[in-house]
């Protein structure tokens, strides 16, 4: 098996995150089944506490599922603020140990402890100081993962859980990996997992050992990534810094299934909006536009098109996102509706030249600056301030700096 990298990377991953910050700041649901979800009729299970967890519920859930495993569940609608103020504060703590982190996600931070590990008594020893702090200030519970890179940190702190430490050494990684399923390692879902299967790979030994011209074959480029994986090779560096966005894309499961012109139009304009206020905050700008939509049976489809110059006016995206609708035969109700902003560039700011471009924009400014003072939609467009918005929860993708830094409430 090839030799890992020497670096020395620290997974703190946060154990069922939305759900223990909801029992922590209320006393009565400690040690209860709880279930956080969203505030909308058709939200689903987003986290669940260990406790319900042995009911046998589970992330994706819809209320009457959970309820039947388990009758006594509570439901908690999640409180976006609350994570994400969680989620800064976890960044004071890991910036005392490294200033090399990134925050992969609301609940996820990666480490890298190569030039500072000695100065703080080893690993190990910083592992443990950083559960102990977030249990000292927030009275909540991670588990930490150690390995030579990204993909062995994760798996580490994927077998560590709930409240644990593991530590996969360079020395112990062909041992480790030996037996191990290739679906527990990161990034390697179901679908690839059964594909691997077909070609008789189910452990990642197997997988490291596969021949490079049958991967290739089978998955193309990604296929050498694959076998490295399969030997515990991760060259992914951390991601100290924000990367440049490569679309922007808000979609939405509706309260209620639409047929109507009028609810469609509504909601585009309101997604619209959303990308391209976060397009405009981030300094972004676009010349594909996509729709994404979601009939009542799950069928979902896209379809997209370009616009004559790189924009985030949420009016240019609307009117393209409508043109595309009118294209569309559709065929039954709609459940979800989505609208993506990609080949996107930096905004260089210029001021357009045509007073109505020029009109437009002023406008957009002042509603961002509203907005973004006051809280999200306190101004906004008539046609569609009627429309029934859910609070859902947040996504666990977002992040506290960068396009996905995504305003909540």
């Amino acid at each position: 098996m090839a030799a890992v990298t020497s670096k020395t990377i620290l997974c703190v991953d946060m154990d069922a995150f939305f759900a223990s910050v909801e029992q922590q700041t209320n006393p009565k649901l400690r040690g209860k089944p709880i279930a956080v979800i969203g505030s909308g009729g058709r939200t689903v299970v987003t986290t669940r506490s260990y406790e319900a967890r042995k009911y046998g519920v589970k992330t994706g859930m819809n209320v009457y599922e959970a309820k039947r495993l388990c009758p006594h569940i509570i439901f908690v609608i999640g409180d976006n603020e609350k994570y994400t103020h969680t989620c800064r504060e976890l960044t004071k703590i890991y910036s005392q140990f490294t200033p090399d982190f990134e925050i992969y996600s609301v609940d996820e931070a990666f480490l890298d402890l190569t030039t500072t590990h000695h100065l703080f008594g080893g690993s190990e020893s910083i592992g443990k100081s950083i559960k102990q702090a977030i249990k000292d200030k927030f009275g909540i519970n991670c588990t930490v993962g150690i390995g030579p890179d990204i993909l062995l940190a994760k798996l580490a702190s994927d077998l560590g859980k709930p409240d644990g430490i593991k530590w996969i050494k360079p020395e112990d990684v062909e041992s480790d990996l030996k037996d191990l399923p290739v679906k527990e390692l990161w990034g390697i879902g179901s679908k690839i997992a059964d594909r691997l299967a077909l070609l008789g790979i189910k452990t990642c030994e197997e997988l490291g050992r596969a021949p490079s011209s049958l991967l290739r074959n089978k998955f193309g480029i990604y296929g050498e990534t694959l076998k490295a994986m399969g030997m515990g090779i991760c060259n992914r560096p951390i991601q100290t810094k924000p990367e440049d966005a490569k679309s922007i894309g808000h979609s939405m499961t509706l309260p209620k299934d639409i047929w109507e012109r009028k609810e469609i139009k509504a909601y585009l304009l309101m997604l619209s909006e959303m990308v391209g206020r976060r397009a405009r905050k981030h300094r972004y700008m676009g010349r594909t536009i996509a729709l994404v939509i979601r009939y009542t049976d799950f069928e979902t489809f896209s379809k997209q098109g370009t616009v004559s110059d790189f924009t985030n006016d949420t009016h240019v995206i609307y009117e393209k996102a409508l043109k595309m609708l009118d294209g569309i035969k559709l065929k039954d109700k709609i459940r979800l509706l989505g609208v993506c902003l990609s080949s996107l560039i930096n905004d260089p700011h210029q001021i357009p030249l045509v007073e109505e471009e020029r009109k437009r924009k002023s406008i957009l400014q002042a509603m961002d600056y509203v907005n973004d003072k006051y809280g999200e939609f306190k101004l906004t467009w008539g046609s569609y301030i009627m429309q029934e918005r859910d609070a859902g929860v947040i996504s666990p993708s977002w992040k506290p700096s960068g396009v996905k830094s995504v305003n909540v409430k």
